[in-house]
C-alpha cells in the first residue's frame, strides 16, 4: 500500500492501494476497506483515487459521500 501523504495528522486514512476497478483504504485503526465501482459508483471511485494521490480530503470525502458503500472489509 501507498502511504497517504496528508499534512493533517488528524486524518483517518493512513494508506491506500489503487486498482483498475476500485481503491483499498487503510484507516488509522488498522482496518482496510475495498471500495469498488460497483459498490460506490464510478464518479466516487475516480474522486477517491484523485484525492488519495493528492494526499488531502479523502477522509472527509468518504465520510460525506460513500460512507458504508464498500465492497468488502479486508
Amino acid at each position: 500500500m501507498q502511504a497517504y501523504k496528508n499534512s493533517n495528522r488528524d486524518t483517518g486514512v493512513v494508506a491506500y492501494d489503487i486498482g483498475k476497478e476500485g481503491i483499498a483504504i487503510k484507516f488509522r485503526d488498522g482496518s482496510v476497506y475495498l471500495y469498488t465501482i460497483e459498490s460506490a459508483g464510478t464518479k466516487n471511485i475516480e474522486q477517491m483515487k484523485s484525492l488519495a494521490k493528492k494526499g488531502e480530503g479523502l477522509t472527509t470525502y468518504i465520510n460525506q459521500h460513500v460512507k458504508e458503500r464498500y465492497a468488502a472489509k479486508l
